[in-house]
């Protein structure tokens, strides 16, 4: 799986999956990501302490509905998971409209969407629904029925690893704890699984970690339980709304020039893109960045959170998502790493004076080459500061120069006994 309209299936497959922070909507969807990628699957048992927070009871749900007098169901899960705010508690009666007002969210301002809301960690019940429909509903009895459970169980996530030379890790983390929307979090996931498969033919030089899991209470449980490790993990990025139509998103780490800061701002530059300064809102970049962990861990999305019309609401289908889109993301994330991986330190062996290249042959080797005069600029460059200080990303910034242009002078160079890496 590694085109637009690869990924895309994806989606449509994983779509109909009611998702929540746990239970069986989310081993469904592991166990489809599994055919994809051999997944390390891990069973949090409710109640854990988990720093400063408990992993909650196991919520899952068979069926919900309201039906009127005649039992026509007026809103039906099975027509859309999002019908039912996450994390209800069973009901089964009967009320007045105007009581079960109070239990129903609708989106006035976009009145045919159904809107996705959940209640995780104060027990309730509610149904979403589109206004025009809440409008044509009349007064009297309705039957209201949520068959859910709410009990001891587990917490759900998954990790995939792509092995590298060195044990030093790049996460990847993906949350998948939202029902039927496809941008925020489904094309994430889609490119989570293609950028795997496509690390693990390129043998890289780190290794990749790609977690998927629940958002907050997912990121917080992981980090719970590899706070001894937690210093393996020199970058990362949190991938979401990766499909919608939108540029590209970058929002820096904590930090704000962590290594992966500054490959995006590097690789972005000569596309539509946009770059934000780390806020403590958002996806789980939050959990990576906390002051306590403080990781290199930046976000990367088209659209940003909520910045979309179609945000969590029923227009966030299938139809919304774009396959080249999803390709582009794809192929940005491809370049970042190979900028990632191949960023080093070199020592100029020749350093008393500006070493003879014609005599090596490497000024024979730029003959006839379109971007001879801008190989031969990097060469000089990599020279003049390939002092162990200066990394080739440090040389690119400060050469304005493409990262790949100075990445292949340093391998000419070195190649020609000039350079030590």
């Amino acid at each position: 799986m590694r085109t637009g309209p690869e990924m895309h299936a994806l989606v449509e497959r994983l779509y109909p999956f009611c998702r929540s922070i746990t239970g069986d909507g989310v081993r469904q969807t592991l166990a489809v990501i599994g055919e994809h990628l051999p997944l390390d699957r891990y069973e949090v048992p409710s109640g854990t302490e988990v720093l400063d927070w408990t992993v909650p009871p196991e919520w899952n749900i068979r069926d919900a509905f309201v039906a009127d007098s005649s039992g026509r169901r007026v809103i039906d899960f099975r027509k859309s998971n999002l019908h039912v705010v996450g994390y209800s508690v069973p009901v089964d009666r009967v009320v007045r409209l105007s009581e079960l007002r109070a239990h129903l969210h609708t989106l006035p301002e976009q009145p045919s969407l159904i809107p996705y809301r959940t209640s995780y960690y104060s027990p309730t019940w509610g149904f979403c629904l589109a206004q025009d429909v809440l409008d044509t509903l009349p007064d009297g009895d309705y039957h209201v029925k949520i068959d859910s459970t709410l009990a001891d169980g587990h917490l759900t996530y998954a990790e995939h690893v792509v092995p590298g030379e060195v044990g030093d890790e790049v996460l990847v983390s993906c949350h998948l704890c939202h029902p039927s929307l496809a941008n925020d979090n489904l094309a994430g996931i889609a490119v989570a699984v293609a950028l795997a498969q496509a690390l693990a033919e390129e043998k890289p030089y780190y290794t990749y970690r790609f977690l998927f899991m629940p958002g907050t209470i997912g990121a917080i449980t992981w980090l719970a339980r590899n706070f001894e490790r937690i210093d393996q993990v020199k970058h990362g990025v949190v991938l979401a709304c990766a499909g919608d139509r939108g540029s590209l998103t970058y929002k820096r780490s904590r930090r704000g020039d962590a290594d992966i800061d500054r490959v995006f701002a590097h690789i972005l530059k000569d596309k539509p893109h946009e770059i934000r300064d780390f806020s403590p809102y958002g996806y789980d970049e939050r959990q990576f960045c906390s002051p306590g962990f403080n990781l290199g861990v930046g976000s990367l999305t088209r659209t940003p959170y909520a910045g979309y019309p179609e945000y969590h609401t029923s227009a966030d289908n299938p139809s919304f998502v774009d396959p080249d889109s999803m390709a582009d993301t794809l192929e940005t994330l491809r370049t970042a790493f190979s900028v990632l991986d191949r960023n080093r330190r070199y020592v100029n062996l020749s350093p008393y004076g500006e070493p003879q290249l014609g005599k090596r042959g490497l000024y024979d080797s730029l003959g006839g080459r379109s971007d001879a005069k801008e190989a031969q600029l990097a060469m000089l460059w990599v020279l003049s500061l390939s002092d162990g200080d200066h990394s080739l990303l440090d040389i690119a910034e400060r050469a304005d120069l493409p990262f790949g242009a100075v990445a292949a002078a340093a391998d000419a160079l070195q190649a020609a006994g000039l350079l030590k890496g």
